[in-house]
């Protein structure tokens, strides 16, 4: 059975602008670079024959990526969440009980995370100690500097 893959709408938004992108311009373009570059004589020396060549497979295999992954998304609507305890989806504001400083992510999907604008994966040991707690409750994680303490904030769904 192919396991579901959470993400949010956003998330799956992007993913399925991305294979939209490869499939009407990024693999035309290719195809008319390997057609060219196949005009230029003998292949075993064709330097911009193999690039594209290469440039193709690498566009295959995302294309086929994207698609397993957009046929097993499970779109978790982040809107029609609430509660106290954080879940997939839920915006998180942590203390670091060391330094005393708060950061706030949201809990997304694998494909979505970025650490910069606030998105953690679900998968990360972070989301994974904090995923079925509530405010007020500390969670430690295990870090390549050691041991953190993070005690929750807030919880929120938006």
């Amino acid at each position: 059975m192919m396991s579901k893959i959470p993400m949010t709408a956003e998330g799956f938004g992007r993913l399925d602008s991305e294979l939209r992108h490869l499939k009407s311009t990024e693999r035309p373009a290719i195809i008319r670079a390997i057609a060219e570059a196949r005009t230029n004589g003998d292949l075993s020396e064709n330097a911009e024959y193999h690039a594209a060549r290469e440039r193709q497979s690498f566009i295959e295999g995302r294309v086929a990526e994207l698609e397993d992954k957009l046929a097993r998304a499970e779109v978790i609507d982040v809107s029609r969440l609430s509660g106290k305890q954080v879940t997939f989806g839920a915006t998180v504001t942590v203390l670091d009980e060391d330094t005393d400083e708060k950061m706030k992510y949201q809990i997304v999907g694998q494909d979505e995370s970025d650490i910069r604008a606030g998105r953690l994966s679900v998968s990360s040991p972070l989301a994974r100690a904090l995923i079925g707690k509530k405010v007020r409750d500390v969670v430690e994680v295990a870090t390549p500097g050691g041991s953190k303490s993070y005690e929750i904030v807030k919880v929120a769904f938006h």
